[in-house]
């Protein structure tokens, strides 16, 4: 998966999540606790929310989580669980 180019920093609320920083996050999900996790979780969704972040950036933090998501339920779904 390709990397979208940077945002502009001037296009960016500084209390909101930096798209590029929560792509980063999202890359680091097994590595960190249970805790961190669900943080960085809710730092794409809030991200994915907000419609000043662009289309391309949404887009990468979207899949990136789905992967993740995925990623978790084949990992924690043992032989005795069903969907």
């Amino acid at each position: 998966m390709t990397t979208p180019q940077d945002p502009n920093p001037q296009d960016l609320n500084p209390q909101d999540p930096n798209p590029q920083d929560v792509l980063e996050h999202l890359k680091q999900l097994e590595q960190g606790n249970t805790v961190q996790s669900a943080r960085y979780r809710e730092e794409a969704q809030e991200v994915l929310a907000d419609d000043s972040v662009s289309l391309k950036w949404r887009k990468a933090i979207a899949d990136r989580l789905n992967q993740a998501n995925h990623d978790l339920a084949l990992h924690t779904a043992g032989s005795e669980d069903s969907y």
